[in-house]
């Protein structure tokens, strides 16, 4: 049985969001329904709020749990009338805060000190551009500009990790998919590869995970085979091996997890102050 979770704030939401999903994770048993409720900053959206809160109550015959980041008095007062379950961030961290820092919260909405500057912005922004103009070996030309190459065999999370390797730490990643092509010509690194073999990182998954995100795509296809999925996650493991090239298992890591960990491995310093 679900149990409604509900993100609530009067800003975007992101901080009680992710706070909120780091928390749950560490829980294997309950099914979780989320439901991310941002910009609740009046007291007639807070009213709709509760109207969805007590709905999921009564619908699951368990209280819901609320994550909330809310300055707003009045709406946080509303909510704390809801009956469900609340981990208020602000309310919980900003006291002592402001004991530790002998100084006063703004108790602004939205507020968030910037900490970047703008060679960080464009950084970023270039960085999840090479990301997208070098994906899946579209292109080999500006490999060189690369500060990581992602191998893997097709859908093992190359794509997604190069973007947030860009996005949260202004890293130039490409990716190159290992496909079948290749793997035709033995259990070799690919010719185009061998001059970046430096910048070379691998990525691996459980075959059978894989077949399920693959069956997703093309269902029922010999892509998406188990057979297939199997014979090359095998052959892209054994070129990893046989050239030296680090490698993870991706098949139970978020996004967020594989790129912090490749950064780890790889020795690769953030480029974004």
């Amino acid at each position: 049985m679900e149990r409604s979770v509900f993100f609530i704030s009067d800003g975007t939401g992101i901080t009680a969001e992710s706070f909120g999903q780091s928390l749950l994770a560490q829980f294997s048993g309950p099914t979780f329904c989320h439901h991310t409720l941002p910009y609740i900053d009046t007291r007639e959206k807070a009213v709709k709020a509760l109207m969805q809160i007590t709905e999921a109550h009564q619908a699951e015959k368990v209280q819901p749990i609320i994550f909330m980041t809310v300055l707003n008095e009045e709406v946080s007062q509303l909510m704390h009338t809801s009956g469900a379950y609340i981990i208020d961030l602000f309310s919980t961290f900003l006291p002592g805060l402001e004991i530790e820092l002998e100084s006063h919260p703004l108790y602004t909405v939205g507020k968030k000190r910037s900490t970047t500057s703008s060679d960080s912005y464009h950084r970023r922004i270039e960085a999840v551009q090479f990301a997208l103009d070098n994906d899946d070996g579209a292109r080999f030309r500006h490999y060189e500009k690369a500060d990581i190459i992602l191998l893997g065999a097709s859908r093992s999370g190359k794509t997604p990790t190069c973007i947030y390797l860009g996005l949260q730490f202004g890293i130039f990643a490409a990716n190159y998919p290992i496909t079948e092509d290749d793997l035709d010509k033995g259990t070799k690194l690919p010719d185009v590869l061998k001059p970046h073999k430096e910048r070379l990182f691998g990525l691996t998954i459980n075959p059978v995970r894989l077949a399920g995100i693959r069956n997703e795509r093309r269902p029922n296809s010999r892509y998406s085979s188990a057979r297939q999925c199997q014979y090359e996650v095998h052959a892209v493991e054994q070129i990893y091996r046989q050239e030296q090239i680090s490698y993870i298992d991706t098949t139970e890591f978020s996004v967020e997890e594989i790129a912090t960990r490749i950064m780890d491995q790889a020795n690769l310093v953030r480029r974004l102050k």
